[in-house]
C-alpha cells in the first residue's frame, strides 16, 4: 500500500520541473485512480473547446436573463401606457442594435474575405494593425451585451417607479458609446476607431479625391438611413427631456413623428453619395458617374413625397401625390437594382468568393452554385423595393414592421458586400478578363489607379 512508484512522462503539463523520475507515493491503487482521473478531468477543463463552449452558455444564459426580466418588466406596465412606452424603449435602442446587427455581419465578411484569399486590406488600404474578423465579433459581442443590459435596466427600473433613474440609461449609453469612439488614448482600437471617424469626415465633406472606403461606407449608409434617423429622434428627446415620458408621441411635438428633421436625416446618406458621384466624375470624367448619381437622385422624391402625407388632405395624397410617390419609389428600385447587377457585380466571376483556401462544408454549398445566382439577384430585386417602401411615412409608428425591413436590408447590403468587394478584388488581379461593362479606358485607368495606390499603401505604414 505504501511505496507505489508512478512514473510521469516529460512533457506533463501536471509537473512544475520537467524531467523524467520515479516519484515515490503513499498513495494506494485506489488513491492513484482517483488521482489519475481528477488530473484528467482537469487537463479537459483546460481545453479551447470546453472554455469556449462555457463562454457561449454564459452569454446566451445572459441573454435569457435580459430577455426574462425585460419581458416580466413590460408585463407588469399598465394596459394603456404598456404600447406607448415599449414603442419609445424600442426607438431608443432599435438602431444601436442594427448597428450591433450590422457588425456582426461585416465579421461574417471578413472571415469569408480571410478564407478565400481576398486582400480587403489592400482594398481598404488598412494598415498592418487593422481589425480581423475574430476582433469585430468581439466588439459586436460587447455591444450586444451593452445594450442589452441597458435596455433591460431601462424597462425594470420604469415599471419599479424609478423613472429619474431609468431615463438616465439610455442618455448614459449613447454618451458613452460618443465617448469611447473619440476619446485620444491608445485603448479600444484606436487606429480603427479614427480611422472609422476619418472616413466618416471625407463622407461629410468629400473635397478630397473619392477612395474605395469613403463609397463602400457611404453606401452602407443608404442602408442604414432608418437608423440615422432614429438616432436623431432618439438625442431630440433626450436633449428636450422627453425620456421616460409620452409627451413626444403628440403629432405637434418637436419630437414627434411629424417632425419635418425626419425626411431630411432619411435623405442625408443619398446626397452624400450623389455629391461622391459628382467628385467622382469631376476627376475622372467617366459618365458612369453621372448616371450613379441619378441612382441617388431618384431617392430624394421618394422620401419627400411621402412626407407630404402629414401636411396636405387626404384626399390631395391619395389622388395627386401617392401615384407620383409610387411611380418615384419603381425607378428608385429598378434603378439600384439594375445598377448593382450590372455595374457594382461581376455575373461571370460571382461565385468565386465562396471557394475556399481550406474547402469546407460552408463553402461546398456556396461556391459554384446556380442557386445562388438566383437567391441573389431575386432577394436583392424584392428587397430593394421593401426598402424603398419603408421610406414612406405612414410606416413612422408602425416599429416592429420598420425593424423587420431595416434588419432585412442590412442583409441585403451584407450580401451586396461580398460580391462588391470580390468584383474589385477580382478586376485588380485580373484586369485583362474583366467583363465589366465600363469604358475599356477608363476602367484601365480605374485598375491603374488601384495598382498605384496597392503600391503606395504597401510602403506606407497606413491607419
Amino acid at each position: 500500500m505504501f511505496g507505489g512508484v508512478l512514473s510521469m512522462p516529460v512533457n506533463s503539463p501536471h509537473l512544475r520541473k520537467s524531467g523524467s523520475r520515479h516519484i515515490v507515493t503513499n498513495l494506494g491503487d485506489n488513491d492513484l485512480k482517483t488521482a489519475s482521473m481528477l488530473l484528467s478531468t482537469y487537463a479537459k477543463l483546460q481545453t479551447p473547446i470546453f472554455l469556449r463552449s462555457l463562454k457561449v452558455a454564459l452569454y446566451i444564459g445572459g441573454l435569457y436573463v435580459c430577455g426574462k426580466i425585460g419581458f416580466e418588466s413590460v408585463m407588469k406596465m399598465g394596459v394603456d401606457t404598456r404600447e406607448l412606452f415599449f414603442y419609445e424603449t424600442f426607438l431608443y435602442y432599435n438602431p444601436l442594435l442594427l448597428i450591433t446587427l450590422m457588425v456582426w455581419l461585416w465579421g461574417v465578411n471578413l472571415w469569408v474575405f480571410s478564407r478565400s484569399g481576398v486582400d480587403y486590406a489592400a482594398i481598404f488600404y488598412l494598415g498592418p494593425d487593422h481589425l480581423s474578423h475574430k476582433e469585430i465579433w468581439k466588439c459586436a459581442r460587447w455591444m450586444t451585451t451593452i445594450i442589452l443590459t441597458s435596455m433591460t435596466a431601462y424597462l425594470y427600473l420604469y415599471s419599479h417607479g424609478d423613472v429619474k433613474l431609468a431615463a438616465s440609461q439610455p442618455v448614459a449609453l449613447y454618451f458613452s458609446a460618443v465617448i469611447i469612439l473619440i476619446i485620444p488614448f491608445d485603448i479600444f482600437y484606436m487606429p480603427s476607431r479614427y480611422y472609422l471617424l476619418w472616413t466618416f469626415w471625407r463622407i461629410l465633406f468629400p473635397v478630397q479625391a473619392v477612395t474605395f472606403s469613403d463609397f463602400f461606407l457611404a453606401d452602407i449608409l443608404t442602408s442604414m438611413s432608418k437608423v440615422l434617423s432614429d438616432l436623431e429622434r432618439s438625442v431630440c428627446r433626450m436633449v428636450h427631456r422627453q425620456v421616460a415620458t409620452v409627451a413626444w408621441f403628440e403629432a405637434d411635438s418637436v419630437c414627434g413623428s411629424h417632425s419635418a428633421a425626419i425626411p431630411l436625416v432619411l435623405v442625408l446618406p443619398y446626397l452624400f453619395r450623389l455629391f461622391q458621384c459628382i467628385r467622382q466624375y469631376k476627376d475622372s470624367k467617366d459618365i458612369a458617374n453621372i448616371y450613379n448619381a441619378g441612382k441617388y437622385l431618384t431617392a430624394v422624391p421618394v422620401i419627400f413625397l411621402s412626407a407630404l402625407k402629414y401636411y396636405i388632405d387626404p384626399d390631395t395624397w391619395t389622388y395627386s401625390i401617392q401615384p407620383a410617390w409610387i411611380l418615384a419609389g419603381l425607378a428608385n428600385t429598378f434603378f439600384s437594382f439594375f445598377w448593382d447587377i450590372l455595374r457594382d457585380w461581376d455575373l461571370s466571376v460571382f461565385t468565386r468568393i465562396f471557394k475556399f483556401s481550406r474547402p469546407n462544408l460552408f463553402s461546398h454549398l456556396l461556391y459554384g452554385r446556380r442557386w445562388v445566382h438566383v437567391w441573389v439577384i431575386g432577394s436583392n430585386l424584392v428587397l430593394r423595393w421593401t426598402w424603398t417602401y419603408k421610406l414612406s411615412a405612414h410606416l413612422r409608428n408602425n416599429y416592429i414592421t420598420v425593424f423587420i425591413i431595416t434588419a432585412l436590408e442590412i442583409y441585403r447590403r451584407f450580401q451586396w458586400a461580398f460580391f462588391r468587394i470580390e468584383n474589385v478584388w477580382y478586376k485588380i488581379n485580373n484586369p485583362k478578363h474583366t467583363s465589366h461593362q465600363s469604358n475599356p479606358l477608363s476602367l484601365q485607368n480605374d485598375i491603374d489607379s488601384e495598382h498605384e495606390k496597392l503600391l503606395a499603401h504597401s510602403h506606407s505604414p497606413g491607419v
